[in-house]
């Protein structure tokens, strides 16, 4: 019984779009009417079945003609000859020798209610494998898998949605907003989806059309933080920093717990000039970040920045030191730092921070031309 794993390489045995695919030789070779059994690795070392088939064909061919072939990689999904390789070594412990067979199998799908073996669901399987692909930032295969999934139930809302996410994470605004529009004729008002389909037009740049559906999704649920929070974003980005002020107050009665909020109603703030406020909300967001140092960091940064802008230095070098403390190593961080130091004229230590950020970045203009600076008042 011939059983076949496959990985991300092989995304598009998945998708349909391959029915081959090159193996080392078995023992016992395979001939035209074998039966295989196809597996797919999802996560560490779990496997869920994806197919059986039939082989219609198989071509014998030695490795030596294998190992320099870049077309043939390609054909097979991957970016070349020396990436095939490797997944082969992984594939068999490292152990090829020139002189071994592989083999060209070809293969044809077979209708899982003629399977032998245990039958699935198909388009739960190709869901699961979508999702764990979209969750670990494999864009560009999830895709695929959405696309395929879509094949059997194209009126399927979650994977239109999904796969409207997806698109967006790979700038393919307008295929995304297609997507959540086929998902909006089934269910008109699902205000994720609404909402969503507002960012992806925030993001192709349509920031009014974005607030029609703004608009649409608000009205349908006023107190829904999420469409909330990206309404009072859509506003900011059209200059309408009011309006987009009483969102965010809304937001704060309904998610007063969440530092994503207090962070946007401080940067809102401190675009308005108005710094003691946009202080208070920075404030308050490292007050309600709790154990998430990243948004702790970020927040304490964006304080520094107001009180810059408000000519309190000890104050500012003060917040990026937190800052720094929580995130080491962030260039951003420390280059803040080193500007604040040069305003209250400790240049040596301003070196050193540009240094840090130097070590990390040598490419960085800024802090190589603020250290330039430096270095003429020693």
């Amino acid at each position: 019984m011939p059983i076949l794993s496959f990985s991300s390489n092989d995304i598009d045995v998945i998708t349909g779009k391959k029915t081959r695919t090159i193996r080392k030789a078995w023992k016992t070779p395979l001939k035209v009417g074998d039966r295989l059994y196809c597996y797919w690795n999802l996560v560490s070392k779990e496997k869920m079945k994806i197919f059986e088939a039939f082989v219609t064909d198989v071509e014998t061919i030695p490795f030596e003609q294998i190992k320099d072939n870049d077309e043939l990689a390609v054909e097979e999904g991957f970016k070349d000859s020396k990436d095939m390789l490797r997944e082969f070594k992984k594939m068999y412990g490292g152990r090829i020798d020139p002189r071994d067979e592989f083999h060209i199998i070809y293969f044809e799908k077979i209708p899982i209610d003629d399977w032998k073996g245990d039958k699935i669901d198909e388009k739960a399987m190709i869901m699961k494998r979508a999702d764990i692909l979209f969750d670990s930032g494999k864009f560009d295969k999830s895709t695929m898998c959405y696309d395929a999934a879509l094949r059997l139930d194209p009126n399927d809302v979650y994977l239109l949605n999904k796969q409207g996410d997806n698109l967006s994470r790979l700038g393919k605004f307008i295929e995304a907003i297609e997507c959540y529009d086929k998902a909006l004729e089934i269910e008109p008002d699902n205000i994720y989806i609404l909402n969503n389909k507002a960012i992806a037009l925030l993001n192709s740049g349509n920031i009014n059309e974005a607030l029609k559906i703004s608009n649409i999704a608000y009205n349908y649920r006023p107190s829904s933080p999420i469409v909330l929070y990206w309404r009072g974003f859509i506003l900011e980005m059209l200059g309408r920093y009011d309006d987009a002020l009483k969102v965010y107050d809304k937001l704060i009665v309904i998610d007063g717990e969440n530092p994503e909020v207090w962070n946007s109603r401080g940067n809102l703030l401190t675009d308005m000039g108005m710094l003691e406020e946009a202080i208070e909300s920075f404030d308050k967001a490292v007050e309600v970040c709790l154990d998430d140092s990243e948004m702790d960091a970020a927040a304490i940064n964006r304080m520094g920045n107001a009180y810059i802008d408000l000519g309190k230095l000890d104050e500012a070098l003060e917040c990026f030191n937190k800052a720094i403390s929580l995130e080491r190593y962030n260039i951003d961080f420390l280059l803040n730092k080193g500007v604040v130091l040069m305003e209250l004229g400790k240049f040596e230590e301003a070196v050193e921070s540009f240094n840090m950020v130097l070590l990390r970045s040598p490419d960085n203009e800024d802090a190589f031309f603020l250290k330039e600076e430096c270095l003429e008042y020693f």
